[in-house]
């Protein structure tokens, strides 16, 4: 799976999450996402093949029935407003809007059957829409 292509996608386009992301929280030093040992395998393995490349931006976005997709992108440079975590390697950049709705998150890469990419851990989701490209917290 190319990472900008994750959860983005798919026939649940209309609904409530149609509109600007709010901001829900204050973005404070607590707040951290992570990754597993084979989502930094996995992430370390394109960056290298790629050639380029400072690490992976993770966000939200607005869309689909229950109001908010993930968005995975490999990261050329880091921009000035981005959050950065570091884990097993691997730079993880935040923008301030999605982090309060990914805070604790963790990035995993599984493999079921013949199908692979990432999924997003995150303790905040409350729920998921029936197709499931989108969620609530």
């Amino acid at each position: 799976m190319q990472p900008d292509t994750a959860t983005a996608a798919g026939s649940c386009t209309s609904g409530p999450g149609n509109g600007p992301l709010a901001e829900i929280a204050q973005v404070n030093d607590t707040m951290s996402v992570g990754l597993t040992e084979a989502a930094a395998r996995h992430i370390t393995r394109y960056l290298s093949r790629r050639g380029k490349g400072v690490g992976v931006r993770l966000g939200v976005k607005t869309t689909g029935c229950s109001g908010l997709a993930y968005k995975i992108e490999y990261a050329d440079e880091v921009n000035p407003e981005d959050r950065v975590f570091e884990q097993l390697g691997v730079k993880i950049l935040v923008d301030p809007k999605s982090l309060p709705y990914i805070d604790g998150t963790q990035l995993d890469f599984v493999r079921e059957g013949l199908n692979e990419g990432f999924k997003f851990n995150n303790p905040n989701e409350r729920d998921r829409c029936g197709c499931g490209e989108s969620f609530r917290i």
